[in-house]
């Protein structure tokens, strides 16, 4: 009662201050039309879908839902699981978004790049085998494969597209990204468009100088330099930092029977440290790195700990993570570099999916799955558009288009890392790619339709809503 009548007086301080403002009209939208159902009401009479809770935002309502999901979309009838979305309702009348990270769902309001372009409805899928979103246990691990996971999202478009009948369009970043990508590639009539920013592209999975060519051009050579420096020390000061990881797992709990022991996930750590920073970092902010010569065993701990996390392979740091090392492991692929400058210090090498996921659960690899998919973009992409960082190491390995793509397009943010977007392009393709968001999703304005380089964003920026959980820090190597 008491959250009821939270929303009920947001609602009014909302459509008093739309009223005042001019748009009273959308707010109504927002919460609900006065002569038609309820727009929750809408969504619960779906099969399979309930309803976790709602949350009020000036503007939308936002709802956290469970929808009932076949394990198997190829024998629906033996079980099924819960999977979290979430919906960020504006308005029927426009058009909808479908993000996800590849990962868990934020149950936090979040407007993506392309919804706030197109000013539309987002709905927002947690992907299958994350938790909550797991069959019961023991679970088929079997059927976690990017099929089953399109598939999901396949089922969640057919239901939803009966309320939300404009057009639509997909999209995510980097593990999200390639989910955008490998739905677009198994249902590609559901979708109006796709947007995938910083996907993956790992082809063939043992062969990876992409990405050695990539780390010795990456920045200035004075950036490369510190960052290999620190990265070597701290493989030959392994005995004393080691001593301090002990007395950290010691004090955390932190526990490494998946990896096998400390000194696997030590170097697991410290092997990441150069790919991460440029996955999250800038080359501006080369000046926060030691000087490794002269930098004390604590100062090493605290640049490496900050980039990398000392937490990423305890079994408490890669549990939540299980589903994607399990997705690189059989059919997504993995990186492995060579790092020259470390000489014989590494007793373990870029070490593989299976050595972070439990033994209990087996792995095959697939090497045409991702074959399949690549070859699948080059010759059929339709309206897909592909955004990279120009510092960021997943992009060594992009998508790229062949003859038979049409109206598709990759760009690629100068300078940028794991966070590029569109309003990172240089402003050519950042008007070309804003234009091309909203023709595909139906609601370019006459004006952008004639000149490109008028194109908008739709919606006004919202510092809460459009903040991006694409890139906040995460520990381990993954997209």
């Amino acid at each position: 009662m008491r959250k009821a009548l939270r929303w009920l007086l947001s609602l009014v301080m909302l459509i008093g201050t739309a009223g005042a403002a001019g748009f009273t009209a959308s707010a109504a939208t927002a919460a609900g039309p006065a002569d038609g159902p309820d727009i929750k009401d809408q969504i619960l009479a779906i099969p399979g879908m309930s309803l976790i809770e709602e949350k009020p935002y000036p503007g939308y309502r936002f709802f956290v839902l469970n929808y009932e999901q076949p394990v198997d979309h190829r024998k629906p009838s033996q079980g099924t699981f819960k999977q979290r979305i979430t919906l960020l309702h504006k308005d029927t009348n426009r058009p909808t978004v479908f993000f996800t990270s590849g990962y868990n769902v934020s149950t936090s309001p979040r407007r993506s790049e392309p919804t706030t372009i197109v000013d539309g409805n987002q709905v927002s899928m947690e992907y299958r085998f994350f938790t909550p979103s797991r069959p019961a246990e023991p679970a088929d691990w079997g059927k976690l494969d990017i099929w089953q996971a399109a598939s999901d999202q396949h089922r969640i478009f057919g239901a939803l597209k009966k309320i939300y009948s404009k057009k639509w369009l997909s999209t995510g970043g980097s593990k999200g990204g390639m989910t955008a990508t490998y739905y677009e590639r198994f249902y590609p009539r559901d979708m109006d468009g796709v947007v995938a920013y910083v996907a993956p592209n790992d082809v063939v999975n043992n062969e990876d100088s992409a990405y050695d060519r990539f780390f010795r051009k990456v920045g200035t050579k004075e950036c490369r330099d510190k960052l290999n420096n620190v990265q070597r020390e701290a493989l030959v000061r392994r005995e004393p930092l080691e001593a301090k990881y002990a007395a950290a797992a010691a004090e955390n709990g932190w526990t490494f029977t998946t990896v096998g022991n400390l000194d696997k996930a030590y170097e697991a750590v410290v092997l990441d440290y150069v790919w991460a920073f440029w996955q999250y970092s800038l080359v501006s902010d080369c000046g926060s790195i030691p000087v490794a010569a002269t930098a004390t065993d604590q100062e090493i701990w605290d640049s490496i700990d900050a980039i990398s996390g000392f937490s990423a392979y305890s079994d408490q740091g890669l549990n939540t993570y299980t589903p994607y090392y399990f997705q690189a492991g059989t059919q997504l692929g993995s990186p492995d570099i060579k790092q020259p400058h470390l000489g014989n210090l590494s007793r373990y090498g870029y070490q593989p999916p299976r050595n972070f996921v439990p033994r209990d659960i087996p792995m095959t690899f697939q090497p045409g799955a991702m074959r399949d998919v690549d070859t699948w973009v080059q010759n059929n992409a339709h309206r897909m558009l592909f955004v990279y960082g120009q510092n960021d190491p997943w992009g060594a390995e992009p998508f790229r288009l062949g003859y038979g793509a049409k109206d598709s397009y990759v760009m690629t943010a100068p300078g940028a890392n794991h966070g590029a977007n569109v309003s990172k392009l240089m402003e050519g393709e950042k008007a070309l790619a804003t234009a091309k968001i909203l023709e595909w999703a139906g609601v370019a304005p006459a004006a952008v339709q004639a000149d490109a380089r008028k194109a908008q964003p739709l919606a006004k920026a919202d510092a809460q809503l459009d903040r991006s959980d694409e890139l906040e820090r995460e520990a381990q190597l993954r997209p």
